[in-house]
Order: structure tokens, then sequence, then C-alpha cells
């Protein structure tokens, strides 16, 4: 079948000849209508396509050939064209642009002067050969192979060419080994069909094929990591480490921002100091804020302001000594005076006396009275120890004269039983045997 389709200020000429079923093409026979040379068919035919498809569309098709002289009295009007395709439909196409510069010799309007198109090749698809009767390789593209050397015109996806009875090689897959593998864990070659990555991803991609990189927020191996919250900018890093861009924020450190600063350090890098913080308790890590108060001796939201002069003690709420020599300063933390204390006052905190009645007289009465009452204290302790020394030594002797005689007591009446033992035995015997009898 052939038409004309015109569309204003271009003339298409197309010609589609259906074949009913596909076929596996070798080459294609064009006939004119025989004429002697030069005629008219030479500058009418020139410039025009031919296709080969499995559609109607010469957009879905294989360019078999395209007309392409400049020199005058071609192309032969009788033609082979080899296109090793398989296809249902060839479809002839030629065109006269308005506007477009052709050679001399093209015709005004696109013509079609063919007479026949002979089609040879193998009528049965997947087989090859002289008479059609060898198979196409397994793996080739829908059984379709050149019909001579059996050599597939296009292979399954992870095959390639020209048997495709090998799989792509290493990092390609898909239709024709064209793609690129992702970035699979330690460089190994992605699934030659598909193109997943059968162990996983490297770090700082994602996805079945490894060819996403991690989303903001995310790294590490199948970006399964989280960016910290203290990254400098926040919960951004380097998809591959983790790194925080920016470096951390304050109180925190480490390549992802994940340690805290360790006790007694605060603020950018955990470079500063804590202050006195109530009983060596740890200041906020971030702004060196002492929650929970201050030692003795200091105050301030850091605890780093010593109590001012003539202050001490829990958050400066103690005053120094009013006994305090000198200029009455004492020390911020414990309160004791810097220069002593006042004459005749000691202790911690000059609270002391030296002695109660010494330091009365000293304040109240003169010298020699003061003296003289000393000296009254020392007498009458040394009369007391007096009267207690005597009181013992009489005890004592009285105790010694109660012993002594309790002693001749208990003589008397041992010499008594045994007297009263000699009135027993017999008068026969003299004294020396009894006692030797009882011996």
């Amino acid at each position: 079948m052939s038409y004309w389709i015109e569309r204003n200020p271009v003339i298409v000429l197309l010609m589609i000849i259906s074949l009913t079923y596909i076929y596996g093409f070798e080459n294609l026979a064009l006939g004119t209508d025989n004429l002697p040379r030069p005629t008219a068919p030479t500058s009418r035919m020139a410039g025009y396509y031919l296709y080969v498809s499995n559609t109607t569309s010469k957009e879905d098709g294989h360019l078999c050939f395209h007309e392409i002289q400049t020199v005058n009295r071609t192309p032969s009007e009788d033609q082979i064209l080899n296109c090793s395709i398989h296809g249902r439909y060839v479809i002839y196409y030629n065109e006269r642009n308005r506007g477009h510069t052709y050679p001399s010799f093209y015709s005004e309007y696109a013509y079609n002067d063919l007479c026949e198109v002979k089609v040879y090749g193998c009528r049965k698809n997947g087989y090859f050969g002289d008479t059609c009767t060898l198979r196409c390789p397994p793996n080739c593209q829908e059984r379709r192979c050149d019909i001579h050397t059996g050599h597939c015109l296009g292979c399954i996806l992870g095959y390639q060419e020209p048997s495709c009875n090998k799989v792509c090689n290493k990092q390609t897959y898909g239709l024709e080994c064209a793609h690129r593998c992702g970035r699979c864990e330690n460089n190994e070659s992605c699934h030659n069909v598909n193109g997943t990555c059968l162990r996983g991803c490297e770090v700082g991609v994602q996805g079945d094929r490894c060819q996403n990189e991690c989303q903001i927020g995310y790294y590490g191996k199948n970006c399964r990591h989280l960016c910290s919250a203290y990254c400098y900018v926040t919960s951004r890093c380097d998809r591959y480490t983790g790194e925080c861009d920016g470096g951390c924020k304050p109180g925190w450190i480490g390549n992802a921002c994940k340690e805290k600063c360790k006790p007694a350090y605060f603020g950018p890098d955990c470079s500063r100091k804590c202050g006195q913080c109530l009983r060596a308790n740890e200041c906020n890590n971030a702004n060196g804020i002492c929650s929970k108060g201050c030692s003795d001796g200091f105050k301030g939201d850091y605890c780093k302001e010593v109590c001012p002069s003539r202050f001490f003690g829990p958050n400066c709420s103690f005053t120094c000594s009013n006994y305090c020599e000198g200029n009455g300063t004492c020390n911020h933390v414990t309160g004791i005076c810097n220069e002593g204390c006042k004459e005749g006052l000691n202790g911690r905190l000059c609270g002391k006396g030296t002695s109660t009645e010494l330091l009365s007289c000293f304040n109240s009465t003169p010298f020699v009275l003061c003296i003289v009452i000393a000296f009254i204290i020392v007498l009458s302790g040394t009369v007391m120890n007096c009267l207690f020394w005597k009181r013992n030594n009489d005890k004592i002797l009285q105790n010694s004269k109660d012993q002594a005689m309790k002693k001749k007591t208990d003589v008397h009446e041992e010499a008594m039983e045994e007297y009263t033992e000699l009135e027993k035995f017999e008068k026969t015997h003299n004294l020396w045997q009894y006692l030797e009898k009882e011996n």
C-alpha cells in the first residue's frame, strides 16, 4: 500500500509494506519499471529512506538505507540492500520540504516509482542457516539472530554479543551490558541482569543498585547512621565518615560529635575548664554553668568569682569575724582570719578567749588583781590535791590492818583443826608412825 501525505508547506511520501508476520531479513531487492538510464526515477527517488519495523511507525523501526548520493543519475533504479534485521513492516519514506535546498537533480516533489519489493531471509523466527533450520542461541533477544552467522541481533538482559553466551563484564549489567554497576561493597560486581548489589553498598550510598547518595542527615554503610544532632550545622555531616560540617557544637568533641566533654570541661572543643561547682559536680558541658550551685567561697553562674572581701562560705553568705586582726579579712573558703586573731582571742574564727577569768581581768581590773586571783586559783588547787591524797592514804592503811587481822585468825583456826586430828589416831602407834602412814 502507498499513499501521499501533503503537509503544507512540505510534501511527504510514505509507503508501508506489511509482511503479515515477522521475518528474519537478509536483504531487500527494490525494482522499478526497468526503463533505460537516464530516467525520471533517479531524481524522483533521490534522498529516500528505507526502514524495517515491527510497527507501522518508522520511528520504532531500524533504518536499513538512506539514499544520500549527490551525483546526478543516482540512485540505481534496481537495488539490493543488505539489512540483517527482524521485522514485519518495510517502510519507504521520502520528502521535499519547502524552504530546504536540495541538489539540482532532485525532483520538486517526492515520488514512489517502486514496482516491487522482495524480502530475502528466514520466514520462521528463531532460526538461521541456508535452510533456516538451525536454532538461534537461547540468550538472543527474542530468539533473533543473523540468518547467516547465527550471531544474536541483541542479547537478553545480562549477556553480551556476539553469541550472548557470556555474562556482562565486571561492573556492567542490563540490556547489551550498557549500564554501569553502582558502588557495591568492596568494589564487587553487581548482578548482571538487574544491577543489584548482592552484599550491600559502600559507605555513603544506598539503594538496591547503590547509586543513590545518602540523604542529608545520614551517613555510613547503606546510609543507616544519623548525623549527630550536635554538629555545628545541625545534622549535616560527611556521608562517608559522619564527620560534622563545621565541627561540633560547644560541649561535644570527636569527628562525629557524639562524645560529651570530659568532667570539669566545657565549651567549644571542650577547651574550657569548669569553675568551682558544688561538691565537685561537673558544669554544663555546653555553657559551663554550675546548675547545682558553687563550692564554699565562690559565687556566680560559673562559680569562678571569689567571695568579696570579708565574706566566706556557701554562696559567700557568711561575714568574717569581727575579731580578725589587721584589715579584718578572712579566707574566702574557711573563714579563718588572714592575719590571725586580735590579742586575747583564738580559735578558727577568733571566737575563744585564752582563759575566761584572765580575759575578764585584762578587760576590767588592774593587772595586780589578776595576778592575785590567779595565785588563789593555783593555791586552791594545791590544797584540794593534798586533801585528796591524804584521804586516799588513810584508806590504804585501814585496808592493810584489816587484811593482817584476817590472816591471824585463819592461822589460829588451822592449828586447832590439826590438834583435833591428833586425838583420833590409836594410842598403840607413836606420832612418827602416824605421820609416815599419812604421807
